[in-house]
């Protein structure tokens, strides 16, 4: 058994200075050596951390950072100073022309191309281009619904892209149905928009969906009019606030159809079309050329008769929408028998010319002539009415009738 060293203990009276020295190196041997701080020497006892030793501390490390980001700062103003950007280079444009006139008009270029586009300025490059031709969007220039600086560009897409959406010759295809049920459908289908009290537009679209549909698929007889309901009901929620509900085309159809059968067809259309229903219809052009023609009611009333007795008949399909449109306006022009037949700004409006309209007017002229013999009497009946100038019983166009050869 090891034997413990008996230190001895102080006696009274030793000089305490000794006693002191010799307690502090028993202190040492304990381990008090091991418990230092790093880079703390042994032997050296801590100083206490108070809080005036703790602010200076803070103050030191403080004035370091700052020492350091002042010795970067003038390192980085040292780089500044010596790297510099190269100075830009001017190049100089010498234009060596002897004709002063392209100098003043290139400089006039210059100048305009820096003026902002208002719409007085798309005024100007268009009565420049349209020489004669009245302005007939200077009315709507504050109307920002009429897209008066845009509307030219909107027209000319529709003429680019109204053949696709137009409905080809189809009656070779079809088995079960023949024109004359086309047209007893058309005319029912008038019967029908008028008692909802719809839009033009969807009428036009109807009619577009219903052609269009049928020259892609063939379809028998007793679904002809299952076909114009549902395309009715399409071109409803297309164009109308307020469409008409299923129930109420099940009754107009005096229950012939139930509306499950309706739903089905209407979907049977939607896919067959590609939900393809955003087309340039006849209507769209209508309203633009009605307004190139500065109408009176009663020419307006004539010139959507002569467009919806259109509608009813099968040949019509053969010509394009706008140029349907722009005939119905010069034959509504002859049969109230207005001086300038044609204008410039009609024809510049349109983009045809008096002799382009010729056929596609004699046919409307044509079946105008035949609306009193007729069985169907739905349009006739419409355009009657005094609400319309009861436009209907005005004479047909002898002046396009003259040469009107039997269809």
């Amino acid at each position: 058994m090891a034997t413990r060293r008996v230190i001895p203990q102080q006696v009274r009276g030793d000089d305490p200075v000794v006693a002191e020295a010799k307690n502090r190196r028993a202190l040492g041997d304990i381990g008090n050596i091991a418990s230092l701080l790093p880079g703390v020497e042994a032997g050296k006892v801590n100083r206490p951390l108070t809080r005036n030793f703790r602010a200076q501390l803070l103050e030191n490390a403080n004035k370091k950072q700052i020492n350091v980001a002042k010795k970067l700062e003038a390192v980085q103003r040292k780089t500044r100073a010596v790297v510099k950007p190269p100075p830009q280079q001017t190049h100089e444009v010498i234009v060596i022309s002897p004709d002063t006139n392209e100098v003043a008009k290139a400089k006039h270029d210059a100048a305009s191309s820096k003026k902002k586009v208002t719409y007085t300025s798309v005024l100007n490059a268009r009565s420049k281009a349209a020489s004669k031709t009245l302005d007939i969007d200077s009315a709507d220039k504050d109307n920002d619904l009429a897209a008066v600086e845009y509307v030219e560009d909107m027209y000319s897409f529709y003429k680019e892209v109204e053949n696709e959406s137009k409905a080809q010759m189809y009656m070779q295809t079809q088995t079960e149905i023949n024109e004359k049920m086309r047209s007893i459908l058309v005319d029912w289908l008038v019967d029908v928009h008028v008692k909802f009290d719809l839009s033009p537009e969807t009428l036009y679209l109807t009619i577009n969906i219903i052609d269009r549909f049928l020259s892609l698929k063939t379809i028998p007889r007793r679904e002809l009019q299952l076909l114009g309901v549902s395309a009715l009901l399409i071109a409803s929620k297309y164009e109308e606030i307020w469409p008409p509900q299923v129930n109420d085309l099940v009754y107009v159809t005096d229950n012939t159809y139930q509306s499950k059968q309706i739903l089905v067809m209407e979907k049977t259309i939607l896919g067959c079309l590609e939900w393809y229903l955003t087309v340039p219809t006849q209507y769209v052009f209508l309203a633009r050329f009605i307004k190139a023609a500065v109408p009176d009611p009663e020419m307006e009333s004539m010139v959507h008769f002569l467009a919806e007795l259109g509608l009813m008949h099968y040949d019509a399909l053969k010509f394009r929408p706008s140029m349907l449109a722009a005939s119905a306006v010069y034959t509504a022009r002859c049969c109230l028998n207005k001086t300038s037949v044609w204008t410039e700004t009609l024809e510049f409006h349109t983009g045809y010319s008096e002799h382009e309209l010729m056929d596609c007017s004699k046919l409307l002229a044509y079946i105008h002539s035949r609306v009193g013999e007729s069985k169907l009497r739905a349009v006739f009946k419409k355009y009657s009415k005094a609400e319309r100038c009861a436009v209907a019983l005005v004479s047909p166009a002898k002046s396009v009738l003259s040469s009107t050869p039997a269809p």
